[in-house]
């Protein structure tokens, strides 16, 4: 298999994307470690083979110092690290001390950086690479997750700036994904019914699965991406529909077949376009994938951290 006899950690990797993560490295050969504070409620599991679990605090330095130590005496190497774990509450900006702001920058920012140069000296000796889990809402408006989306922003940022310091033997690149369906859906979207509606504000018409990810982050590892460093790769499918082009009223029936076009006169979108797939459909009117009905109390990106 494709990553037959490479070993991978995955931080964060009990549960939601990172498990999906973990399983996509364990099918395609690889020997995976998660790492998480509390163990997963079941071993993580795939193709018949089952990941490790260490415990460790991703915050801790001296205590991720002994963590990869660990790794290497079981081991021997580490080929690839996947900084996955973080996370943040539903907290407006006003509703939170900033202390508490400042808490979700160090777990979904800090942390994989520390975890990161903790790993350097073994991913440098295998000539391996590391794969940054960022989020969607790095590029747009967060509410409510403001301090998230900023980590993420600068995430990214950290991902070009050390694909360029640990060049040639290390590279380095972060998958973006989108909204992904996990165990905790539900409490960002509500009952089977909401996390569809959710899903038809995505252009491909349905969240994520945590698989998926974990083959895109399979890609970035593989001999396939060996030029590849210093990029975002975008999971999201499609990303979000507009809003506008929901708000506008251009496409309405009584626009675009009343007495204000006149004969031979072009429409604004061509034939076809007024009433066509995605034009009508979706989820509604001013529908955005980033602000489902209700107000989410976990990130959409679910991770263990």
């Amino acid at each position: 298999m494709e990553l037959d006899g490479r070993v991978a950690v995955v931080t964060g990797g009990t549960r939601g994307v990172g498990a999906g993560i973990a399983r996509a490295f364990l099918a395609a050969g690889a020997d995976v470690v998660v790492c998480a504070r509390r163990p997963p409620d079941a071993p993580v599991a795939s193709a018949g083979r089952t990941a490790r679990f260490l415990p460790v605090d991703l915050r801790d330095p001296a205590a991720l110092e002994d963590f990869f130590a660990e790794i290497a005496r079981r081991h021997g190497r580490l080929d690839v690290l996947v900084n996955n774990a973080g996370g943040a509450p539903y907290r407006l900006l006003r509703d939170g001390a900033p202390v508490r702001h400042a808490r979700v920058l160090e777990l979904n920012l800090v942390a994989p950086l520390t975890v990161s140069l903790a790993a350097h000296g073994l991913l440098h000796a295998a000539r391996g690479c590391v794969v940054m889990v960022g989020s969607v809402s790095a590029t747009r408006p967060s509410p409510g997750t403001a301090a998230y989306g900023a980590a993420k922003a600068g995430l990214e940022n950290l991902a070009r700036s050390m694909a360029v310091e640990w060049a040639p033997e290390v590279r380095v690149n972060t998958i973006v994904p989108g909204m992904v369906r996990t165990e905790l859906s539900h409490l960002h979207y509500g009952d089977a019914q909401g996390i569809a509606a959710v899903g038809r504000t995505v252009p491909l018409g349905r969240l994520a699965e945590p698989d998926e990810i974990g083959d895109a982050a399979v890609f970035l590892a593989s001999g396939r991406a060996a030029y590849i460093s210093g990029a975002s790769l975008l999971v999201h499918g499609g990303g979000e529909r507009p809003a506008f082009l929901d708000a506008a009223t251009v496409n309405d029936a009584a626009t675009v077949h009343g007495p204000a076009v006149g004969p031979g006169e072009p429409t604004a979108h061509g034939p076809g376009m007024a009433g066509g797939p995605g034009v009508a459909g979706g989820a509604g009117a001013g529908g955005s994938a980033g602000t489902p009905a209700g107000a989410p109390t976990r990130t959409t990106d679910d991770k263990e951290g």
